[in-house]
């Protein structure tokens, strides 16, 4: 008896670019490439166009069109990637003509999220962005309308959805967002309630494969998954902080940033990025490594400023300091420090400038408790940090660094 193994060989992708001078091509093919290589895809070449703005109908010239059709016929590619957002009728003509699958930057994002999303409320944002993105797609597709089946460009829990009419995936859309909604009010509520005991929290953000979910688990042992792809982790997650202070915060991962993010998926995930927007403080974690460093902490920035956070503390992380010598010579955005979240380096420094950041809600304070007061001594010990204890003729003598609210309980007994 033979035995066969039913293996889907990876998708043979071209990626097309076209140069107007807006912004680095080559720098942007690369992450392209990289976004293709995450879902999937073996890259078998680039094509770069020079031109003065893209083509209405086919966003390439006719010749450059012919020559990718060409090219895809000889070479065995069975998908074109462009490196745009393309209109419904460009996407339409660009397959017509090339006859080949064609998918555009935003396309090939949403299917990575797609595939990336764990929680209910991830797959529920990545849903309403892909009906968003494919509403407008809907037109004149006909029989070419579904898009069943295997290939990037086609996962996640919206596709079945693309084979409705406007009117059944408006009432989903609809339905999503009222679900995501509720679940805002909900997150509204928690991010009250932790205000109200004045939990603290400092929320993580940063361009993708910046090292976030690595720095997450060293800092909490939180155990997210972590891998050399973008977007390798896309839900949010929380874990307890104890400060050198002995201040517990709550830290928080937020998705991954990207430079020319779609903007069904900012809007998608605004209610997750807002993580950032109540945060206390502030990590901008940039790969200190990349060439393009400067560039991911400019779009980080950027985002951070349409969210409202200008007042809110921002610490610079330089990660990946290990792998680059001289990191220290180059220029950054406000308060920086240098580590290396995988070998553990630098992370005594951040911590100490995360509660350097944070609101004075604690202090040290030297107290005297009769020995009648044994219970408020026992409730001081449990809520704080104790640097020294003594018992005295006049009673107990704690030194201890304490919350102003729970010092102000027991002014009575402070003497320093």
């Amino acid at each position: 008896m033979e035995l066969f193994e039913n293996a889907q060989a990876p998708e043979q992708a071209l990626l097309v670019s076209v140069d107007t001078g807006e912004y680095d091509t080559e720098v942007s093919l690369n992450e392209l490439e990289e976004l293709a290589r995450t879902a999937g895809a073996e890259v078998l070449a680039r094509l770069t166009q020079n031109r003065d703005k893209p083509d209405n109908a086919t966003y390439v010239g006719k010749g450059k069109l012919q020559e990718i059709k060409e090219f895809c016929s000889v070479n065995g590619a069975d998908l074109v990637i462009f490196d745009c957002e393309l209109t419904p009728s460009q996407q339409r003509n660009i397959e017509n003509e090339a006859d080949v699958r064609v998918i555009d930057r935003t396309t090939l994002i949403l299917d990575i999220f797609a595939a990336r999303a764990r929680s209910g409320e991830g797959k529920l944002q990545v849903e309403l962005a892909q009906l968003r993105y494919s509403l407008p797609r809907l037109s004149g597709k006909g029989v070419e309308l579904s898009r069943l089946g295997a290939g990037i460009g086609t996962r996640g829990p919206g596709e079945t959805k693309l084979e409705t009419d406007r009117r059944h995936i408006r009432r989903r859309i609809k339905s999503l967002e009222d679900e995501l909604d509720s679940l805002q009010k909900r997150r509204d509520m928690a991010r009250a309630r932790r205000a109200k005991e004045g939990v603290e929290s400092v929320a993580i953000v940063g361009y993708t494969n910046s090292g976030k979910s690595t720095l997450m688990n060293a800092l909490t042992q939180a155990g997210v998954l972590v891998e050399d792809k973008l977007f390798a982790t896309l839900d949010p997650t929380s874990r307890a902080l104890i400060l050198p202070d002995g201040r517990s915060v709550m830290l928080i991962d937020t998705v991954g940033l990207i430079r020319r993010l779609p903007h069904h998926l900012v809007e998608a995930f605004k209610s997750t990025l807002e993580e950032a927007a109540s945060a206390s403080v502030i990590l901008n974690v940039c790969d200190a490594s990349s060439d393009e460093c400067a560039e991911h902490l400019k779009v980080t920035n950027e985002l951070l400023d349409d969210l409202d956070c200008g007042e809110t503390p921002v610490i610079t992380v330089m990660n990946k300091c290990d792998l680059a010598p001289g990191i220290f010579n180059m220029p950054v955005l406000g308060k920086a420090v240098m580590i290396s979240a995988l070998k553990g380096q630098g992370l005594d420094k951040l911590l100490t400038e995360i509660a350097k950041a944070l609101p004075p809600t604690r202090r040290q304070a030297e107290l005297l408790f009769p020995y009648a007061a044994g219970a408020d001594a026992a409730e001081l010990r449990r809520d704080s940090v104790v640097i020294e204890e003594e018992y005295r003729d006049n009673g107990l003598y704690i030194k201890a660094i304490a919350g102003i609210r729970l010092l102000e309980k027991f002014k009575a007994y402070i003497i320093v």
